[in-house]
């Protein structure tokens, strides 16, 4: 049985071993100096055939190579990061992601982001997805509640979307969602049955969408991996701010995935990813009156916070142009 067991989850040897059948391309220099190691390692990616990946390899290695010499690497710092590589990868599961979630702390998400959507004038900028996000949501009809009854204060979320040029765009798709006031989404929740503090819905005619939510609470990303670690080592804490996220789609204009974070929370400006952008911090309005909160559809209470917005989109043409001229600024072979 054990030798089945071995048999079954060993992948067998062939009778001997083969290269990939690559021939060598040139003759390297022995290296009797460290430089000409990056060299070497540089002569090498030249030959990557696809001109996109040859340029992210060879400047892979050229600052992965100057990282190492500035820093004058340890062999024991070296093994360090090797196993906490190692562990990040092997905390990985269908449903946790800890290497995105080293992405996430060290910024590289947040600037991946960022150069991949750039904006230009009153366009509303995009920011990081984050890792809560499920098809499995509730749709709902303008006004109506993505939240059930006990997740949090009260929120009424009201506004419009937009073209650059102010027109409206009907018929939009938004999804939304948030945590709740314990500062967990509904999917955190082993006995989760059912979709909440998220839906989907459409704008009107005039671009206009309303519904009610929530204010959402800070909270903290995963602490008890490796990433965890980091976090302690660095001294920094793994706090998000509270925010409400969005994904905007429409026909001929360029998917925006995005996030408002509440003005007053004291973790907008050290979020834990890098998430937070000036132009996505929002003002709640707080509002004590019974008439208007039984006009909104809250079904208890006078008080609620009143979230306002204008969301503005780019044509997919308009995007094209402005990811184009990016890239181009920066000499980056596309």
């Amino acid at each position: 049985m054990a030798e089945q067991a071995r048999s079954d989850s060993t992948p067998a040897l062939s009778s001997k071993a083969v290269s990939n059948g690559i021939p060598p391309r040139l003759d390297l220099p022995l290296p009797d100096r460290a430089d000409i190691i990056t060299d070497n390692a540089l002569k090498l990616a030249e030959g990557t055939p696809n001109p996109r990946l040859r340029f992210i390899f060879q400047n892979l290695i050229k600052y992965l190579h100057g990282f190492v010499n500035e820093t004058d690497l340890t062999t024991d710092e070296w093994m360090a990061a090797i196993q906490f590589l190692t562990r990040v990868g092997q905390t990985c599961t269908p449903l946790r992601q800890e290497m995105i979630l080293l992405s996430d702390v060290l910024g590289v998400s947040a600037l991946v982001d960022s150069l991949n959507n750039p904006v230009e004038g009153m366009a509303t900028e995009n920011t990081v997805l984050g890792p809560f996000y499920t098809d499995d949501t509730l749709h709902i009809a303008n006004g109506e509640t993505i939240a059930s009854e006990g997740k949090g204060e009260y929120m009424y979320v009201e506004g419009r979307v937009l073209t650059t040029e102010g027109l409206p765009i009907p018929d939009a798709i938004i999804d939304t969602w948030e945590s709740d006031s314990n500062g967990f989404y509904d999917t955190q929740y082993s006995d989760r049955s059912h979709p909440d503090c998220r839906g989907r819905l459409r704008t009107a005619a005039d671009g206009s969408f309303s519904f009610r939510a929530i204010v959402p609470a800070p909270y903290p990303i995963p602490g008890d991996g490796p990433v965890g670690e980091l976090l302690l080592v660095m001294s920094r804490h793994n706090m998000r701010p509270s925010h409400l996220h969005m994904i905007v789609e429409a026909p001929g204009h360029h998917k925006l995935v995005t996030a408002f974070y509440p003005e007053g929370c004291g973790f907008i400006q050290s979020d834990s990813v890098f998430g937070v952008k000036k132009s996505l911090v929002v003002k709640l309005e707080h509002i004590d009156d019974e008439r208007e909160a039984h006009k909104r559809g809250f079904p208890a209470g006078s008080s609620f916070k009143l979230m306002r917005l204008n969301i503005v989109l780019l044509t997919n043409e308009q995007f094209k142009i402005y990811r184009g001229k990016s890239a181009e600024s920066k000499g980056a072979i596309c």
